[in-house]
């Protein structure tokens, strides 16, 4: 699709707003020790001793507008990229880039001072990648500014504030990791890099030849998609969506409904969606 999903809350995205919210509560009310939170943040000079806390740091936060800031992004990216990733790989990327934004922050740390921190904010500006990947030139509106800013330049903007904010707390500490934001950043660029290398087409001879005698067997002539007419060329260029929609009904002609992948299934079910609301 060439535009996300409407933002509304997805599984996952749900049960994390969820979680933040109710460690801050406790941590406010029943668990007010700051030995306990220094027990969850992340200390790179205590991380090997303490290997829970390159988890358990995304979820604790420094107050209210903290946690405000980090769970409205969450929604606004989260939402958009696990509707379009499927909830099982959202929740493995999340965690992912919060762990990259940590292990990034360890190694920072033997060039560096590096003080103890915690926040989702690593984890959520790693969705910030996957939501520029998926969608680069998607439109948002940066409150309190009334302006669209596409998504690859909001994006590049929170990454330099963060670059920013490090420099300015450099000699004393706010307990946000505001350079470790820049590791989530980057473990959700590799796992896109990574992805699309373990995707790219095989070089080798013999495999495709294998592959055109396996499909020439197992799939009726009559039911082998038809080669792209110059007319539907066209509208491959002038609709991406209506040219995605084709393939897979062409998908579903060769090879039945039964070949469909779970994003696939999500993505018909989304334009089925759109298409009743227009009329």
């Amino acid at each position: 699709m060439n535009s996300p999903p409407y933002p509304r809350i997805t599984p996952w995205v749900g049960r994390l707003i969820i979680a933040n919210a109710v460690i801050l509560l406790l941590s406010l009310t029943l668990f007010t020790s700051p030995a306990l939170v220094g027990r969850l943040a992340f200390d790179p000079a205590h991380a090997l001793a303490r290997p829970w806390t390159f988890l358990t740091y995304m979820f604790v936060h420094g107050g209210l507008l903290h946690l405000l800031g980090n769970m409205l992004m969450l929604f606004v990216f989260g939402s958009a990229v696990e509707a379009r990733m499927g909830s099982r790989s959202f929740i493995f990327y999340y965690l992912f880039c919060g762990v990259g934004a940590a292990l990034f922050a360890l190694g920072l740390s033997g060039f560096m001072a590096v003080s103890p921190f915690y926040g989702a904010s690593g984890a959520v500006l790693g969705l910030g990648m996957a939501y520029a990947t998926f969608w680069p030139d998607a439109e948002l509106i940066l409150f309190p500014f009334p302006i669209p800013v596409r998504a690859r330049v909001l994006v590049a903007v929170l990454a330099a504030a963060d670059v920013f904010l490090a420099v300015v707390y450099r000699s004393q500490s706010d307990g946000i990791a505001h350079i470790a934001h820049i590791g989530g950043l980057i473990a959700g660029y590799l796992f896109f890099r990574v992805q699309a290398l373990s995707h790219r087409p095989t070089t080798t001879t013999s495999r495709p030849v294998e592959r055109v005698v396996m499909v020439q067997s197992s799939v009726p002539e009559s039911s082998r998609p038809a080669p792209a007419s110059p007319t539907r060329r066209r509208r491959i260029d002038a609709d991406p969506v209506a040219a995605e929609v084709d393939r897979v009904l062409d998908k579903i002609s060769a090879l039945g409904l039964s070949s469909l992948t779970a994003a696939e299934r999500r993505f018909l079910d989304e334009v089925a969606r759109q298409k009743k609301q227009e009329h």
